[in-house]
């Protein structure tokens, strides 16, 4: 792969998107948690009665109730972050933690999962994947969002295959402050985003 970090183009997960999304999966094993297409950190409410893995994620995707920043280097995905409200993405890891220390309203929107492609990691992708979910959020009217990295001591390192949601840093670069830790090595970190107004349309006579 060659080619700054701004040739990279961001596209919401979807009906249209999700070949390519789904021939990303295929590459990494279904990705996250034992190959479960990022179901994990949905709601199960509704879903058919042993439909799990891609059955699952297609469904929700094509009805409209999953929602992901795609980054498309050409007509391949390589990155995605996933994002959506606390109804669409209630199970989050350190729930019981999370909740015991929340002293504010629940977020408008949560990104509960970034995955990179094996080939185009280290080459700041993540980040392009963060910022393109925080664009579609303002574009759909922004609000608070909430983040959940990794919150490494200075100096450790950990496999990537780890960090399904990026770090502290990142998302500190992002705009993000830290709220407060939440589990193991693990923190929330919040920031608003302000929506996108479109422009009006000049009046004629």
């Amino acid at each position: 792969m060659e080619g700054a970090v701004s040739e990279y183009a961001i596209r919401a997960l979807g009906a249209s998107t999700w070949d390519a999304f789904a021939r990303l999966a295929e590459k990494h094993n279904g990705m996250g948690f034992g190959g479960c297409w990022c179901t994990w950190f949905h709601s199960r409410v509704g879903r058919p009665e042993g439909e799990m893995g891609r059955p699952w994620k297609e469904r929700l995707v094509r009805e409209g109730n999953a929602h992901a920043a795609l980054v498309f280097d050409g007509e391949a995905a390589v990155a995605w972050a996933q994002y959506g409200s606390p109804d669409e993405l209630p199970n989050i890891h350190h729930r019981k933690d999370y909740e015991a220390t929340r002293t504010e309203e629940l977020p408008d929107y949560r990104i509960t999962c970034i995955f990179v492609d094996r080939d185009y990691r280290r080459k700041s992708v993540a980040g392009v994947a963060l910022g393109g979910a925080l664009d579609l959020i303002a574009k759909a009217g922004g609000g608070m969002v909430e983040g959940y990295p990794q919150d490494l001591p200075q100096g450790k390192k950990i496999s990537s295959s780890f960090l399904y949601n990026v770090t502290r840093s990142l998302y500190e670069q992002t705009g993000f402050s830290y709220d407060r830790p939440k589990g193991k090595n693990h923190c929330v970190m919040r920031r608003t985003v302000s929506p996108i107004k479109k422009p009006r349309r000049a009046r004629v006579g």
